[in-house]
């Protein structure tokens, strides 16, 4: 067992680092610890066209409350902050969210809007 981690299940997550592979997995447990079944209030991968017509996706998107921009382990941090405020900038008013969540499995910054 990883020091630190106490019990072995919250160890599942101390070596995860790969973006594409591991973010819809990540998250499923995450929304789990609150309570909260990801599928009846988030999208995965969410298009949108912004402000400069370039397009992206938002890796995890619930409107109006959470925006979450996830990077590999050891990424930059300030790209996925430049790069979640394109996408904030681009959705409609409506669906804004309060909440901005950068996260590179190892390091989370989350931001309040409001």
């Amino acid at each position: 067992m990883r020091s630190g981690c106490g019990q072995p299940s919250s160890c599942e997550w101390a070596d995860a680092t790969y973006e594409k592979g591991e973010t819809q997995s990540f998250y499923d447990g995450f929304f789990g610890i609150f309570g909260v079944r990801w599928r009846t209030v988030t999208r995965y991968e969410k298009h949108v066209t912004r402000l400069n017509n370039s397009s992206g996706f938002i890796d995890l998107f619930w409107p109006g409350v959470l925006l979450v921009e996830q990077k590999s382990a050891g990424r930059d941090l300030e790209a996925a902050r430049v790069q979640a405020g394109t996408y904030f900038d681009a959705l409609p008013e409506r669906d804004q969210p309060r909440y901005q969540l950068l996260c590179d499995f190892q390091r989370f910054e989350l931001l309040d809007r409001d």
